[in-house]
């Protein structure tokens, strides 16, 4: 056994240089004869600043067995990425890996519950919205004197959670998650995705190196459980979907929007969409209570001061048929009307 799994390992040192560095991590296939450890207990660090997605840390396997890849803050790398953690699943009698991805939904991880809004369907620990990332304090924990874009709804975390009282890491087999992966967790393994970061992929060598982080030292009860600082970022362009006029990077479109939440606190009438809330949007009141300040309105609804009127010693308080009568009797006979009589038909349509 020991012989063949060292010449496994040296064929695989030998195909590693052969595949293209932007598809070794999705494209090497790992089979591994028995079950990963549990998943340790521990408690997710502070998120220290804004638009850091949490990735569940996980055990990765290599030449000394399963080892622990501990979890970290990472920058999203772009605006409506969402990560969807790597998971074990048995298969064809083994176990095997299948790698994390970025993408503009949150698809299928084998339904292990590994927390922190992993909950086993989805992801219900936060939202993009308006070209930022909503957390949900109710499963992550975040530092509020520098993130204020937050809210909390147990809700959700209650109808999309797995129960995982054993920990397992793995999904199917014995003793492994029953959990088959939806019509909906399929569409968006289908979709258009992004591999680790280059610096996920440092994280992952450096827990491969360190011989502490390995089950066989450790007995599964790994020190360094997450990491202390995140992780640096990296900038990716964004897949289609992820892109204005898709739905990625629209408030509540996280993987689960069937059954998205109402939150009563950002919820107005007549301003949702499909079912979603509609955050950070004026409340839309309706027409007749809305100021008519249409200016298109004819201007005998303008009450205006009659400006002939001020520009005279005495009012024009006569009706305006007196317009028609003759000039000439006028000027004669009242020669102190004659004035506004004779100036109220130029300026009476453009004075009111």
């Amino acid at each position: 056994m020991k012989i063949f799994r060292s010449a496994r390992w040296l064929l695989l040192a030998l195909l590693l240089p052969l595949i293209p560095a932007t598809q070794a991590h999705a494209g090497v296939f790992i089979s591994v004869g028995f079950a990963p450890p549990v998943l340790p207990v521990y408690v997710q660090p502070v998120c220290p600043q804004p638009n850091l997605m949490w990735t569940p840390g996980y055990w990765a396997y290599g030449p000394d067995g399963y080892y622990w890849v501990p979890g970290a803050w990472v920058p999203a790398p772009y605006v409506g990425a969402l990560w969807t953690p790597p998971y074990w699943g048995f298969e064809g009698g083994a176990y095997i890996f299948h790698a994390g991805y970025w993408g503009p939904h949150v698809g299928y991880y084998g339904g292990v519950n590994y927390g922190f809004g992993y909950m086993g369907v989805g992801f219900v620990g936060g939202m993009w919205a308006g070209g930022g990332f909503r957390y949900n304090t109710a499963v992550v924990n975040v530092n509020r004197t520098y993130i204020h874009n937050v809210y909390e709804d147990r809700t959700i975390v209650q109808r999309n959670t797995i129960v995982n009282d054993r920990r397992v890491a793995y999904s199917g087999g014995p003793g492994g998650i029953n959990h088959a992966p939806s019509a909906e967790e399929r569409s968006y393994m289908n979709e258009r995705h992004i591999a680790a970061t280059s610096f996920q992929s440092q994280h992952e060598q450096a827990a491969r190196a360190d011989r502490m982080s390995y089950a066989r030292a450790n007995n599964g009860r790994p020190q360094n459980l997450v990491a202390n600082r995140p992780l640096q970022a990296e900038n990716h362009a964004a897949p289609a979907e992820a892109r204005p006029g898709f739905n990625g990077a629209r408030p509540g479109n996280n993987s689960v929007p069937s059954n998205r939440p109402a939150f009563n606190n950002n919820e107005r009438p007549g301003n949702t969409t499909a079912g979603r809330p509609a955050f950070n949007q004026p409340a839309q009141r309706p027409a007749e209570q809305r100021p008519s300040f249409n200016q298109s309105q004819p201007r005998e609804n303008v009450s205006r001061p009659a400006a002939p009127q001020q520009n005279y010693s005495r009012p024009a308080a006569q009706p305006r048929e007196n317009v028609s009568r003759p000039a000439a009797p006028q000027q004669h006979a009242a020669p102190q009307q004659r004035a506004p009589q004779e100036h109220s038909a130029p300026h009476g349509p453009h004075g009111r």
